[in-house]
Parts: structure tokens; sequence; C-alpha cells
């Protein structure tokens, strides 16, 4: 037997513990002086697009969170968490009436122009989405138990659904065959006609981006171990949640049918397009010191 070896071994394997029990330590310390919070916000949540021809309404968004600050000063602190938030509002071209137009491929492998007109065309988006943030924040003390707060800092913003709800009092889907010379605006069992009272359901492709974050408010001691938050908050997304490959009709094609068409959403109308979560409102939180 190698003695020197197995004496390096041991000598290794009680290196490692012991800095595991270090580091378990060190970070079992950090978490017992950390301030531990709870909280939610609501305000104003907006999908911002730039896509030509859109209208979207704002509604209501809101979020939940949950997280640490951990005080490196008297004044400063570094934050992280985890936050769950929804994003809803309606879509829905800048005309009533419209036709929109793009490349499609029928059955025998023919491509032609998908021309796509709709009357009252509106959509109801949903968006979900794991936020996780990191921050810095400066506290300092403007009266007995009243602390103004600023934080600051980033989050990273990842789409778990991005869902729409279509409708229209009618849709009417044409083709054009540009190497015949064709148009074929009623021929339903090869998905070109007309239907009324279009309703269908779709989802965007996302994925995850990165949003600026800013909150400005106050704690109120309410014991020696809790307080409570109130501030006012500003989001921005940069870069964009839309993530396809191609350019899609915003009702699709159904080669077999002018009916059952699926809802692609106008957003998909742009590959390239930037779709951007902003929110801003009010948010109240629960601090465990």
């Amino acid at each position: 037997m190698d003695y020197s070896n197995a004496k390096k071994t041991r000598t290794s394997m009680k290196f490692n513990i012991k800095n595991i029990i270090g580091i378990t330590a060190f970070l079992i310390s950090q978490g017992m002086i950390a301030q531990f919070y709870i909280g939610a916000q609501s305000g104003i949540g907006n999908i911002q697009s730039d896509v030509k021809g859109t209208t979207a309404g704002n509604r209501l968004g809101g979020a939940v969170k949950a997280g640490y600050i951990y005080p490196l000063t008297n004044h400063i602190g570094i934050g992280a968490g985890l936050e769950f938030s929804q994003y809803k509002q309606q879509v829905s071209l800048s005309s009533s009436s419209v036709t929109l137009c793009n490349f499609e491929v029928d059955p025998s492998t023919s491509a032609f122009v998908y021309n796509v007109t709709t009357s009252n065309y509106k959509e109801e988006q949903t968006l979900h989405a794991v936020q996780i943030p990191l921050f810095v924040q400066y506290s300092t003390n403007i009266n007995k138990g009243i602390d103004f707060n600023f934080r600051a800092g980033a989050k990273y913003f990842l789409p778990v659904n991005y869902k729409i709800e279509a409708t229209a009092n009618s849709v009417n889907g044409s083709a054009y065959y540009p190497d015949v010379n064709l148009t074929i605006t009623d021929l339903p069992e090869y998905g070109f006609g007309g239907q009324s009272n279009y309703s269908a359901s779709g989802e965007y492709q996302t994925k995850g981006i990165i949003m600026s974050m800013f909150e400005l408010g106050f704690t109120f001691d309410m014991g020696k171990k809790n307080a409570l938050y109130a501030a006012m908050f500003l989001e921005k997304g940069y870069g964009s949640i839309l993530d396809q490959n191609q350019d899609e009709s915003y009702i699709g094609y159904n080669p077999t049918s002018a009916e059952n068409r699926k809802a692609n959403g106008l957003y998909s109308t742009d590959k390239d397009a930037k779709i951007q979560p902003v929110a801003f409102g009010l948010t109240l939180g629960w601090n465990f010191k």
C-alpha cells in the first residue's frame, strides 16, 4: 500500500470538509444578519412594442416578491430575491379593417402571398414571468422609526407563458400566386374564404431579458423586528422577449379549411420586433429585521 498517497487523500478530505463547513457557516451567518422581506406590487403594466399599425391599452399588472437585503454599511445594502409577475393588456389594429400580407406555402409546396383582412380584431394578452432582482439599497433614518429607502438595480425577466385570446367580427383569407398571376378569394376546402365571429387562443414564443428597476419609499417600524415598507417603483425591459425565426400572419393559414385558423398574434408579424415589459406603481412589503 502507498501510505504517502493515503495520507495525502486523508489530508485532502479533511481540507475539503473544513472548506465545506466554513462555507456553510459563512452562508448561515450572512442569512442571520440579512434583512428578509416579502411584498406585493401593483400598478400600470404595459408590454410595449414597435409593431406598426397596432395599438395597446394599459392594464393593471402586479407581482409578489420575497428576498433579503445584506447590509454592507449602516446605509448601504445589497439585495436579491425572487418575484412572480403578471401583465395583462388588450391589443388591436390601429384601423378597424385592414389587410396584412405574408408569404405561405400550400400543401403542394407552392408559395403564395397570404392576405388576411379582419374586422374589429382584438387580442387579450396575458404574460406571466419570473423575475430575479439584484439591487443596491441606500437607507437613512429621517425620524424616529421612519427610514428613507432608495433601491436601484437590475432584474432577469424570464417569461413563463405569454398567451393571447383573439377575437374578430369577421376574418377573410385570400391567396395570390405571383408565378401564375392567380388570385383565390373563395375556396374554403383549401383554406381561402371568410369566417364570421372568429375566436381562437394562441401563445407567443419568448425568451429572457434584463430589466432595470428603481424604488423610492419609506419603512415604518412596527416593532423591534418588523417594519412596513411602502414605495413607488419603475421597471423597464431591454431587448425583446419575442423569440421567433420568421414573420407570421397574425391569423394563421389553415390548408384544409377557411375556419379553425390559428391565432399567431399581431406581434408575430415582425420577428425583429422589440417587445418589452414596462411597469410602474406602488409596492407594499413587510421587512423582518
